[in-house]
């Protein structure tokens, strides 16, 4: 996560911002149900070859992980190998903030270190610092070396930025380099939907949710984006493939509501029939 030229309109950033919410809100029971946290960022995959076996996604297993790996970062704190896998794990936990500042040192450390760089740049993009997080990740891969997972952090970027035509060229190229990828289409798809292409932000979601590696995040997005095109039965069908009925149906009501209620909903809903009209 290519110089990106933001627009700086507070009512996409607004609108972006409510779809992540309302995304990470749904899934929310997904990831207690197994003691899962998840950076948002990596979403978009993992950046390079990873020197450990990765942070585990149960609680206390993440807590101690983070503490070994911290000691080791205490001991030294030069090792990349150590750097990055105490980053993961503090922002496996949330603590962006802290990833942050390691990773930073890092990074000042060693300018030229493309993979430093993708995850100091996931970093920055986790904690809010989405400027920041752009100019550092179109650092971390060139022309001559593109990265499929830094695209598609910067997509993720520029979206949170109001920017969903960059972002969908971001995921575009992401998926040229790596096809049929699950979280590239699953943010793709999100981003189609931010931009009021509804039935093409079902398509790429249709396409991630059949893939072997898609997980519950993925589906739970193509719930959303049929939700809101009035698809409910159908949505609460998606949503439980992972969830008890009752909390699948809980979910969709929830959208449901959301979109009743919510003028930005509203429009995203709207905005996309009146594309579909201009086509036919």
């Amino acid at each position: 996560m290519q110089p990106v030229p933001f627009f700086r309109g507070h009512a996409p950033r607004s609108i972006a911002r409510s779809l992540v919410l309302l995304t990470l809100g749904l899934t929310l029971p997904l990831m207690l149900g197994g003691c899962k946290s998840t950076a948002l960022s990596d979403i978009t995959g993992s950046i390079g070859g990873n020197r450990d076996a990765g942070p585990p996604s149960e609680a206390a297993a993440l807590q101690k992980y983070t503490e070994d790996w911290g000691k080791r970062y205490e001991r030294d704190p030069s090792r990349k190998d150590v750097v990055i896998a105490y980053a993961r794990g503090l922002r496996m936990q949330g603590k962006y903030s802290q990833a942050i500042a390691v990773l930073q040192q890092m990074a000042l450390r060693n300018p030229n270190d493309m993979e430093v760089l993708g995850y100091y740049g996931k970093a920055l993009a986790d904690g809010g610092r989405l400027d920041e997080a752009a100019g550092v990740l179109r650092q971390a891969h060139t022309a001559d070396q593109p990265n499929w997972s830094i695209y598609s952090a910067q997509g993720s970027v520029a979206d949170q930025l109001g920017e969903h035509g960059t972002a969908q060229g971001f995921y575009q190229e992401a998926l040229r380099l790596n096809p049929g990828e699950p979280s590239v289409l699953s943010n793709y798809g999100l981003s189609l939907a931010l931009s009021k292409q509804l039935p093409k932000a079902e398509e790429a979601l249709r396409q991630a949710a059949e893939h072997p590696r898609a997980d519950s995040r993925v589906r739970q997005n193509l719930a959303l984006v049929l939700s809101l095109q009035g698809k409910f039965s159908e949505a609460e069908v998606v949503a439980g493939r992972d969830l008890p009925p009752e909390q699948a149906a809980s979910n969709v009501a929830t959208i449901r509501q959301m979109i009743t209620q919510s003028n930005t909903w509203r429009d995203i809903q709207n905005g996309s029939q009146q594309n579909v009209a201009a086509v036919r």
